[in-house]
């Protein structure tokens, strides 16, 4: 029983080891409506599998995460904002690929409805 325990929490450890890094400053280029492109910056912290931190650009400036988690490579979280009296959630979810986070987003709610689902790259800022 030892034996498998150890084996555990060495395979627990070594996957750890090769999950990659959220923590950290990530930029992006996104499309805007009506086609103006803006830069969001992510500043993200793991936290074993819990992931929190803030998202800036677009209206509204910075806005914390909610909902955070890390899975290995995979990642998701939800930002909430308030414009006059709506309430609009952007849904991310992630997967990472070295120094880059491929992420889809969709916003809900909002004076503008449901909008169409985004994909961008997020970079880690040096």
């Amino acid at each position: 029983m030892k034996f498998v325990r150890a084996a555990l929490a060495l395979s627990v450890a070594a996957f750890s080891l090769w999950a990659a890094d959220v923590t950290g400053k990530w930029t992006a280029e996104m499309q805007g409506p009506g086609g103006n492109t803006r830069t969001v910056t992510m500043n993200l912290k793991a936290d074993g599998s819990k992931l929190i931190g803030t998202v800036t650009g677009g209206r509204g400036g910075e806005a914390e995460i909610s909902d955070g988690k890390v899975d290995g490579n995979d990642l998701s979280f939800s930002v909430v904002r308030e414009f006059n009296g709506n309430k609009m959630t952007s849904s991310y979810e992630g997967k990472m690929d070295g120094d880059v986070i491929h992420f889809n987003m969709k916003m809900e709610g909002g004076a503008m409805g449901n909008m169409p689902e985004r994909q961008f790259d997020a970079k880690k800022a040096s």
